[in-house]
């Protein structure tokens, strides 16, 4: 049996955690630069808020009814992540966190509980701990317990519960679950099961398996597998490493001057940097791409992008930030109104599976590899500063944000990651 665990409206609800006063109100939370809704609260949901649309076109409504509206709140949200996945992890042996307010559950060595009880313990318990409220759906594969989310979710009737058990619970449940709300199955997949008149999870189910596996290949195969009880998809309990880590950001304001745009994407590099010594790796390539707006005159519009590799894997800042630099003075146009910038890294190995003389070096190179240990240990240092004192408390003298920095007008406080946002009783 597996258990998924999925927090409710989880940016809008993070809001209302440390704000009573606005559990009965309608919430939502905006993207970057306060563009476009990307959260909604249950009350903005029944006021026909729609998902993704611009906050512009629908500022008459929520003037109307008073909908509170926060810009994003990234420390805020990972940080109760965290809390509710360590919550979970107390009750279970083994837990898989599927994404910021996913996880599953492995239940099989609950046989002798009371699952649906069980479900409504982990519910009061993630509420009591951290605020969050959570919907819990139970079932003998990943699909169907993603099934048995969604109506939990979807379905008053359920409380909150939706266990999926016998037969005829999990032929029921596919009945009423649509083809383009299965897990893994995209609009396009959708479409082709539509036009062949394939219209609910149940009707997946039964579809001839040769035919599944032709046109949604092993990916589909193993979906209806797992729509009929046959599990496919083990708990994956050890995350697997990145295969490429960007940092990008759309700007607050049009960026003209190459020293702004160097100072973002030196940050940007600074950040995939700090990443990658998280995960304790090393980058071999690098992409540095900028790009003016999409609405600008075809005239105007440019978008910009180079990818170089790196003289050896490494995670320092200093190299990285010099490679992105270079890169950028090969992109950058005078003239141009630039909009966004980011830096994505590749070719990432493990830190402790690379060594400097593993492999083939340039005859020309400036420096030895194996002269780093010093920049290492700077890298270090940085590292532990930040950690103790709050991120950017040391920084390379390029990075700076206070220029090109997004729009954030209605930043709550970051009641957890910050001292002085802690919230004081009186």
């Amino acid at each position: 049996m597996f258990a998924l665990v999925d927090c409710n409206n989880f940016y809008a609800s993070c809001e209302r955690v440390f704000n009573p006063a606005l559990r009965l109100r309608p919430v939502v939370v905006l993207s970057n630069n306060d563009g476009c809704i990307i959260a909604r609260s249950e009350e903005a949901k029944a006021l026909g808020i729609q998902m993704g649309m611009p906050e512009f076109k629908c500022r008459p409504l929520l003037k109307k009814h008073e909908v509170a509206v926060f810009s994003t709140n990234f420390a805020l949200y990972g940080d109760m992540s965290t809390r509710v996945m360590m919550t979970l992890a107390d009750l279970v042996p083994e837990i898989e966190v599927y994404s910021i307010d996913e996880a599953f559950l492995d239940m099989t060595s609950f046989a002798r509980f009371d699952l649906t009880e069980y479900a409504r313990l982990i519910r009061r318990r993630v509420r009591q701990h951290t605020g969050i409220p959570v919907c819990v759906g139970m079932a003998p594969t990943k699909t169907l317990a993603k099934v048995a989310n969604r109506l939990a979710k979807k379905n008053p009737h359920y409380q909150g519960v939706c266990l999926l058990r016998s037969n005829a619970e999990i032929q029921a449940a596919l009945e009423r679950t649509r083809v383009e709300d299965i897990w893994g199955i995209g609009r396009q997949w959708s479409k082709l099961l539509q036009a062949k008149r394939i219209e609910s999870a149940a009707d997946l189910a039964v579809a001839p398996a040769a035919w599944v596996r032709k046109h949604l290949h092993i990916v589909g195969a193993r979906i209806q597998a797992e729509l009929n009880g046959k599990s496919c998809l083990p708990m994956e309990l050890v995350r697997p490493a990145k295969q490429s880590i960007c940092t990008s950001r759309s700007f607050g304001r049009s960026v003209t001057l190459q020293e702004e745009l160097q100072e973002a994407v030196a940050t940007f590099a600074g950040k995939c940097a700090v990443k990658l010594r998280k995960e304790n790796s090393l980058a071999s390539l690098m992409t540095v791409f900028i790009a003016t707006s999409p609405f600008n005159d075809s005239s105007e519009r440019y978008w910009g992008t180079r990818t170089a590799s790196l003289p050896c894997p490494t995670n320092d800042s200093l190299a990285m930030l010099k490679a992105a630099q270079t890169m950028l003075d090969a992109l950058f146009r005078a003239g141009m109104s630039y909009k966004k910038a980011g830096v994505i890294v590749s070719g990432i190995v493990p830190k402790g599976a690379y060594s400097p003389y593993s492999t083939t070096l340039s005859l020309f190179a400036e420096e030895d590899p194996a002269s780093n240990e010093q920049e290492s240990k700077i890298m270090q240092v940085m590292d532990a500063i930040n950690q103790r004192y709050g991120s950017g408390a040391v920084r390379l003298a390029a990075e700076n944000s206070e220029s090109w920095k997004p729009h954030q007008e209605r930043l709550s406080a970051r009641y957890t990651t910050r001292w002085n946002d802690i919230i004081e009783v009186n």
